[in-house]
């Protein structure tokens, strides 16, 4: 390697954990300029998408028809998309909640993330979901735990009283089979529900569930998803912080569980994230000090997630994609 010349300055090496790293950039004299920030309009028109995907989703779930034909009809005809704003705006408000969640968690430590990303989509629950991207590392462990656990509480929080309200303005119908028709799986916390709204439930009969039912059993599911102990999935943010040691193993078995569960219960949604996160690999990135602890109450807190794991672990499977 040749040595620098004497006439050219020192440049000495930058921290990678420097905060002024992380600082928008100055845009150079000359050269390709720094890549932009996308606007706030992007957000709001990913919004508004998600809203016309929903509530047409909302309004095939409250006629039970489910067609391409239907959803046309229903986007050509007005007064039809009352229907689906129940739905809408439920399953909205819990995965806003749950994005947001991570948002504010975000601006408590300073930490450079977006405002939420809803992702609007042609199917029967109208929505890929949403997401924040955070555009700097984590720094402390404590950081990284509340910014991974803010958003399912947050969401799970708001889940509750939408699966109160859905179940309260669903009905107990004959059982009457209809080709095509969505099946919902169980997990704990709806089988408690169920016990709680339908205490008698005969032979030959059936729950029709309310659309706003459907939307709660979404956040239940993405719930589920997103507090798995994997990779960089929420769940992957809490146990690094817990444990970093124990991040990459318990990952490893998560997976392994998750494809051997999805084998076993018929769950394709198990089956594909199991392959989807061995694929990216059950990895994690460092932090600056990993000498942090978290101290009791994070604890407690990791604990509470862990139950809303298991309340909300959905194992068979899906109709719904």
């Amino acid at each position: 390697m040749a040595a620098p010349m004497e006439s050219e300055p020192h440049v000495p090496a930058q921290d990678p954990w420097d905060p002024d790293r992380w600082a928008p950039p100055v845009p150079p004299v000359s050269g390709r300029p720094p890549r932009r920030r996308l606007s706030p309009l992007v957000n709001l028109l990913c919004f508004l998408l998600t809203v016309v995907t929903t509530v047409v989703a909302g309004a095939l779930l409250t006629v039970n028809e489910l067609s391409f034909r239907t959803a046309f009809d229903i986007i050509l005809t007005p007064s039809l998309w009352s229907l689906g704003y129940p739905y809408s705006l439920s399953l909205i408000l819990i995965l806003g909640a749950h994005e947001m969640g991570h948002y504010v968690a975000c601006r408590i430590y300073g930490i450079d993330a977006t405002l939420p990303f809803f992702i609007p989509a042609p199917s029967i629950i109208g929505t890929f979901g949403a997401v924040i991207r955070i555009r700097a590392p984590f720094t402390s462990r404590r950081a990284l735990f509340d910014v991974g656990v803010a958003g399912p509480i947050a969401g799970f929080v708001v889940c509750l009283p939408v699966l109160a309200w859905g179940l309260a303005h669903s009905q107990v119908v004959p059982f009457q089979p209809k080709p095509g028709e969505i099946g919902l799986p169980s997990c704990l916390l709806l089988n408690l529900a169920y016990g709680r709204f339908f205490p008698e439930v005969g032979a030959g009969e059936s729950i029709s569930f309310h659309p706003v039912f459907v939307a709660a059993w979404v956040g239940i599911l993405a719930t589920f998803l997103n507090l798995l102990p994997v990779g960089q999935l929420d769940g992957g943010h809490m146990l690094y912080a817990l444990s970093p040691r124990a991040h990459r193993r318990v990952s490893l078995i998560a997976i392994v569980m998750l494809i051997s569960a999805g084998m076993l219960y018929g769950g394709l949604h198990l089956i594909l994230f199991g392959v989807v996160w061995a694929i990216i690999g059950p990895w994690h990135p460092p932090l600056r000090d990993e000498s942090e602890r978290l101290g009791a109450g994070r604890v407690l807190i990791a604990l509470l997630a862990l139950t809303i794991l298991i309340l909300c672990f959905i194992p068979g499977s899906l109709q719904l994609f």
